[in-house]
């Protein structure tokens, strides 16, 4: 644990003395910048596991409890919160259209593309990934490399619990329009979730191409080609369908990754 985590975590302590908070407020400044320079992330993967930063998440917790709400200007837009949004020079190797909107604390890597969309402090955006019109990247979520989040994606975010993992998009994963993926859920390398697929920590992910199906929560495994289902369980009142994921097939790894997503798409009639 080095200096400036052990005087985050005492002054979480005592989160309530502002004056308390205001000795630490350069650290919390530093840390909210090593954030959205990308030295600092809340989440990261250590071997196959991802490890969540506690102290990190009290870092952020503690820059609201310091700023005060203010008037935040962009353009002939006016808005009103505490945290500033990230403000961009052309020289980012970012393509930001407008109403693309990132919070301060947020990274975002070079040749990603942000489309009217929202990202939120805390969260990771690694290169050459696409953000769709109106998706939204939950604070602290993680998203790994060339990966597409499509139109209306919603990853969701986690502030608190401090100890609960972010939701984790891995390298070249395809998620399909109106995708919600929340509560912490991982979703690995090269998977492709179909269209209106909700993927929660405790969704039943159902690996149908088997006799005996096997059955995933929180985390859909590596190159899984996965799509929304339902199946029956049993309540007081009856036997009612309820939402699960199916995984219907395995993308093909193949060194040109676009050519190897058209392709599962394709087969399977992924939107």
């Amino acid at each position: 644990m080095n200096k400036t985590e052990k005087k985050i975590n005492t002054a979480f302590e005592n989160i309530n003395n502002q004056e308390q908070l205001h000795t630490i407020s350069t650290d919390v400044e530093q840390i909210i910048e090593n954030l959205s320079t990308g030295q600092l992330r809340v989440c990261e993967k250590k071997g196959d596991q991802w490890i969540t930063h506690e102290w990190i998440k009290k870092a952020i917790l503690i820059y609201f409890r310091l700023k005060k709400m203010s008037i935040i200007s962009a353009g002939d837009l006016s808005f009103y919160d505490k945290i500033p949004l990230r403000k961009w020079t052309g020289n980012e190797g970012v393509r930001v259209v407008p109403h693309a909107l990132v919070r301060k604390g947020a990274y975002i890597a070079t040749n990603t593309i942000l489309m009217p969309s929202y990202v939120n402090i805390g969260a990771y955006v690694d290169e050459g990934t696409l953000v769709d019109t109106w998706a939204t990247v939950g604070s602290c979520a993680q998203v790994g490399k060339n990966v597409h989040l499509s139109g209306g994606v919603g990853l969701g975010g986690v502030l608190e619990p401090l100890q609960a993992r972010p939701v984790v998009i891995e390298d070249h994963v395809f998620v399909g329009s109106r995708s919600i993926i929340v509560e912490g859920a991982v979703i690995r390398k090269g998977a492709v979730i179909g269209a209106g697929t909700l993927i929660t920590s405790s969704t039943r992910i159902i690996d149908v191409t088997k006799s005996k199906a096997p059955v995933y929560r929180g985390e859909v495994p590596e190159n899984a080609v996965v799509i929304s289902g339902s199946t029956v369980k049993k309540f007081p009142a009856g036997e009612f369908n309820v939402p699960c994921a199916l995984i219907i097939g395995e993308r093909s790894i193949k060194t040109n990754r676009k050519t190897s997503l058209n392709d599962c798409l394709r087969e399977y009639n992924i939107s």
